[in-house]
């Protein structure tokens, strides 16, 4: 794995580790102060489990089924059974990089000595990631109340020896043997660690936190290629002025617009129509109200960032340990603050997409684009151009509406009544995640197509920063001719996007954008 190590204990991990973690192979390292709490804990959970008086996850069965008492011979057995059966996940396998996210933050969880865990058992799961071994979780299971339990329960599995997992080389094998190989051990589970491993909101948590890293760079796109538009289709930057923007003092608002004042910065096109002859008063909103959209979009960003950062804080258990060595039953593991914030995000991603594609459209219609060939073609009617590069962002951001529907307002009861309310946050983070990758290839085709504008305006020549950008595109992407074979061009510049190529150029002429 990683060079990178991130230490895991009872202090939270920031968002900057969980995505090292996950997405860059970072290897886990566990304090000392961990060891120490979790052996305390570990202290009070034995006592427990020594005396006659039944303790919700030590000594009784779960959920609607914790009015059994299990006698201490059984009580192995009964974590070896619930992470068997709560293993009951269906479909797909989920990407590595969010089973790597829940794994760490399950782990830090256990590091916080509020679960009972035995030491060895959290040093197992921190093998698990430093040896690159991935789980398969599968896309459906969770209801994301008492956790996600389902994709934790296929975790515990693999700590046990069973199931099947991917090992550092991405082969499937089974969980035992892919252990064995990188000298692990499988866990032998005590009194409450079934539970333990599986009663958390990792999941959905690990997903906000890389989309919330996705978006803060996505949006930074949405101000490169909003200001690509302008300039294609001779708009004016007067309107993104900091004395207009004042007068609405949000801050996501005030950054996007002194990003879109430095990307149009020197621009010979913006210059070419400055005068009098430019008769128009106003441009559409599409390009005027640019600030306004992908501002709130980052305020939104802002709010679902302090949520995650307060859940990186928690340690989601039921029951917990408290300080004192009670061991209290508790509705931590509801995950309805994490679910509203996945489904508010999506809210914003769907419109920052939305506009994108009208100013896409508007470059393509001659009689919007002020002397733009039709649909930016060659040869208009022998050619077509980008005309159905608008069709497919139309049909991304039709279903990114659709994906913008909550998740989080339904609810369907589970076990027995018992758990007789949940958040679905697992589906709303789901959801998020194709909404990013929408949002990724709607900006994509928007920066393609007004790549192609500028170049047609040519003798007028773009900005510096904008500029930069689309001779960082022009390396992967030929400039405008007659029609060719255009889904590759769409799948390279998405690439550029994902990889922040075009971000970068245009960052070497601005420095960096906020």
């Amino acid at each position: 794995m990683g060079e990178t190590k991130v230490l895991v204990g009872p202090e939270p991990p920031s968002a900057a580790d969980v995505v090292a973690v996950a997405r860059h192979g970072a290897a886990v390292v566990i304090t000392e102060a961990a060891d120490r709490a979790m052996a305390a804990s570990r202290a009070h959970i034995e006592e427990l489990a020594a005396r006659p008086l039944p303790v919700y996850g030590v000594s009784t069965g779960f959920g609607a089924l914790a009015t059994r008492h299990i006698p201490p011979e059984m009580r192995t057995k009964l974590q070896l059974n619930i992470v068997r059966s709560h293993a009951a996940g269906s479909g797909p396998p989920v990407e590595r990089e969010v089973v790597r996210a829940l794994m760490l933050l399950r782990l830090r969880t256990l590091t916080t000595g509020r679960t009972g865990v035995q030491p060895a058992t959290a040093h197992a799961l921190a093998g698990l990631l430093n040896a690159g071994i991935t789980p398969v979780v599968h896309e459906y299971g969770s209801l994301g109340c008492s956790g996600d339990l389902a994709p934790l329960a296929h975790v515990a599995l693999a700590l046990i020896g069973e199931g099947d997992v991917h090992d550092a080389g991405g082969r499937l094998r089974p969980a035992a043997e892919a252990l064995a190989d990188a000298g692990l051990a499988p866990v032998t589970l005590a009194e409450k660690e079934g539970l333990a491993l599986l009663n958390g909101t990792d999941g959905m948590l690990g997903m906000l936190l890389l989309a919330l890293d996705d978006l803060r760079a996505l949006l930074r796109h949405a101000d490169l290629a909003a200001a690509m538009s302008v300039e294609a289709l001779l708009g004016t930057d007067r309107v993104f002025a900091a004395d207009l923007q004042a007068l609405r003092p949000h801050p996501g608002q005030a950054a996007s617009a002194a990003n879109l004042r430095a990307l149009l910065a020197d621009s010979p096109i913006m210059e070419s129509h400055r005068g009098p002859e430019d008769t128009r008063v106003q441009d559409a909103y599409s390009l005027r109200c640019a600030p306004q959209v992908n501002g709130a979009a980052r305020d939104t960003l802002a709010h679902a960032a302090l949520v995650a950062d307060r859940e990186l804080a928690s340690a989601v258990d039921n029951p917990v340990v408290l300080a004192d060595g009670r061991v209290e039953s508790n509705g931590n593991f509801h995950g309805a603050p994490v679910a509203y914030a996945l489904d508010f995000l999506a809210i914003p991603a769907a419109d920052v997409a939305s506009m994108s594609e009208r100013r896409t459209d508007r470059m393509l219609d001659r009689h919007r684009s002020y002397g733009l060939p039709a649909f930016l073609a060659d040869d208009p009617g022998v050619d077509s151009g980008h005309m159905i590069a608008q069709y497919t962002q139309a049909a991304i951001v039709s279903e990114l509406k659709r994906l913008a529907a909550p998740a989080s307002a339904d609810s369907i009861p589970s076990s027995a009544m018992q758990e007789d309310h949940v958040s679905m946050g697992w589906n709303a983070a789901r959801k998020l995640r194709r909404t990013v990758d929408g949002l990724t290839r709607v900006l994509a085709i928007e920066i393609l197509t007004a790549a192609r504008a500028l170049d047609l305006r040519t003798p007028l020549r773009p900005g510096p920063a904008t500029g930069a950008a689309v001779a960082a595109l022009r390396a992967h992407v030929p400039p405008p001719g007659p029609d060719r074979y255009l889904a590759p061009e769409i799948e390279a510049t998405t690439a550029l996007v994902r990889t922040g190529a075009l971000l970068q150029a245009a960052e070497s002429t601005t420095g960096p954008l906020p």
